[in-house]
């Protein structure tokens, strides 16, 4: 699936200089516009300056990822079916290095990366006195924990990746080695941390405005999944328990909040709820990669009828697989996926609120069906918010819910082991089985995690890392018996590894244009020197 080859760096050189000579002018730095002509350190004079240091990072800098590269990752999972040749090479896993929307996805990450790394490096030195120092210390926080998640996500696409804390070590040679993979999960481990210790303590009531941004419980979540994924179950626990314990997050349609439901999760008006750990933060302001694609690129249109205020819909559909995954009895298929019959009284379309799913048609790209999640249907006044000219909207992406975290603790209880009754793995799991309308279990297996999760977090981005985690030959079954075809024709597909790669290799190509640029990076990844 991969063939050796490693990356360079994404314009270090460049970015660094951008900061340090023409601060005010980075678009994707702040939410704010353009103010050429003021210093750096102008600008910083003051606590609401400094917390708007971050809030491009929180939308802008993930665009041409969650645009369409996350999607045509769910695609190679086979969560997602697409006929569209920008986004399907992985239905026959064969995307390659060339592929734009792989380039675009790498480069939003490391402007991510880069963006933290400005803030990290040189944001302390250019604050006024009256800056306070519990807000710098907070922004500080939020710079860690969005590197850390930039590269959680470069090392389980591409593997190894190089480490670059400060731009400004590689002035004199801009050519970077990939390091060690063990070496960039010491990295993320090390950021969250950080993160952890800087940034405020936040209890998420129904206050959804002041939600947006991240917190210290975030954090914790994140660094719950990163010990997951080492299989530091010990920590992984500890780390999630801490979070539970907090009460920060709650779900939506729980114990705690039984008027809400898992269909709320996927509401304009329901933006940053008590459920989100860390969300993309849509904000439509007449610019192109501001706002969220998914009504458009999820949904439908069926001759003159369209969920999307676009003249296309259903860019993406779902897989033949997710049309018998849920049980009858599973709230969470209505909100995942649409169907044949299936009514929706709140949406509107292009002829009116409320519609019901015709049968017998096309639909997305010939699944048979539609992509529920994320659509939220054309615009409706304060029930969708405004769409751009490029008909996306302001509701948000999540990155990960409080969901995943209950799923992450049963998980890291059951520790690798066979099989569990441990009756806190079991509330957490429960939990989020109760809210979906399913039966307590009395004893889980990793299989039945693995389901669960693939059943909650389905078109959510998550499930290609899941078999990238388990044992190759069981991952390869699975994805070779999928139905990777629409529903006019069942096909087929086996993925294959190459022979020096080790098992659980589900690592993207680079891109060609970064390895072209400096091709000493195919050598072996190198350990990093932490200072």
């Amino acid at each position: 699936m991969k063939k050796k080859s490693f990356l360079n760096r994404y314009s270090l050189l460049l970015v660094a200089t951008a900061f340090l000579v023409f601060g005010s002018c980075q678009e994707d730095f702040t939410d704010r516009p353009s103010e050429d002509g003021i210093s750096l350190d102008a600008y910083y004079s003051t606590n609401d300056q400094v917390i708007s240091a971050t809030n491009g990072m929180y939308s802008r800098t993930w665009f041409q990822m969650y645009n369409k590269f996350w999607w045509a990752i769910e695609v190679g999972s086979g969560n997602m079916y697409s006929g569209s040749p920008d986004v399907s090479g992985l239905v026959t896993f064969s995307l390659n290095g060339s592929d734009p929307e792989l380039i675009n996805g790498w480069s939003a990450l490391w402007a991510n990366v880069q963006q933290s790394n400005m803030i990290i490096n040189f944001l302390e030195a250019r604050v006024g006195p009256a800056v306070d120092q519990d807000i710098l210390n907070n922004t500080m926080g939020e710079a860690y924990f969005i590197r850390a998640t930039a590269y959680f996500d470069l090392v389980r696409l591409w593997g190894p990746v190089p480490i670059v804390e400060n731009p400004l070590d590689y002035t004199s040679n801009p050519y970077v080695n990939t390091n060690t993979v063990e070496d960039v999960y010491k990295l993320i481990t090390m950021d969250y941390l950080k993160a952890i210790d800087l940034l405020v303590e936040k209890n998420r009531g129904a206050n959804y405005a002041n939600n947006g941004h991240v917190s210290k419980g975030s954090a914790k979540a994140f660094l719950a999944k990163v010990y997951l994924y080492q299989k530091d179950y010990a920590n992984a626990q500890a780390m999630a328990e801490q979070v539970i314990n907090s009460g920060e997050f709650k779900l939506l349609g729980g114990d705690q909040l039984p008027a809400k439901s898992f269909g709320d999760l996927f509401t304009y008006g329901n933006n940053n709820n008590e459920e989100s750990i860390f969300a993309i933060q849509w904000k439509g302001d007449g610019n192109y990669g501001s706002a969220n694609n998914c009504n458009t690129q999820f949904g439908f249109i069926d001759g003159t009828l369209s969920t999307s205020n676009a003249s296309y819909a259903g860019v993406f559909g779902p897989s033949q697989d997710i049309f018998t995954l849920y049980d009858v009895s599973d709230k969470r298929k209505h909100e995942t996926i649409m169907v044949a019959g299936d009514s929706y009284p709140n949406i509107k379309t292009s002829e009116g609120i409320g519609f019901t799913v015709p049968a017998d048609k096309n639909l997305a790209q010939g699944s048979g069906g539609a992509i529920k999640k994320y659509c939220i249907g054309a615009v409706n006044g304060a029930a969708t918010g405004q769409a751009d000219a490029w008909a996306m909207m302001d509701n948000n992406t999540y990155v990960m819910r409080y969901a995943e975290l209950l799923l992450i603790h049963a998980e890291a209880i059951l520790a690798g082991g066979a099989s569990t009754s441990n009756a806190a793995a079991l509330n957490s799991i429960n939990a989020v089985r109760k809210r979906a309308g399913l039966s307590n279990l009395t004893s889980i297996t990793f299989d039945a995690i693995f389901l669960e999760r693939r059943k909650e977090l389905c078109f959510e981005g998550d499930y290609w890392f899941d078999l990238g985690r388990i044992d190759k030959t069981k991952a390869i079954t699975i994805m070779t018996a999928q139905n990777r075809g629409d529903r006019f024709a069942e096909r087929h597909y086996t993925p294959t590894f190459s022979a020096d790669h080790a098992a659980n290799d589900f690592y993207m190509d680079y891109p060609d244009n970064e390895v072209a640029k400096n091709p000493k990076l195919l050598d072996a990844p190198v350990p990093y020197t932490f200072k």
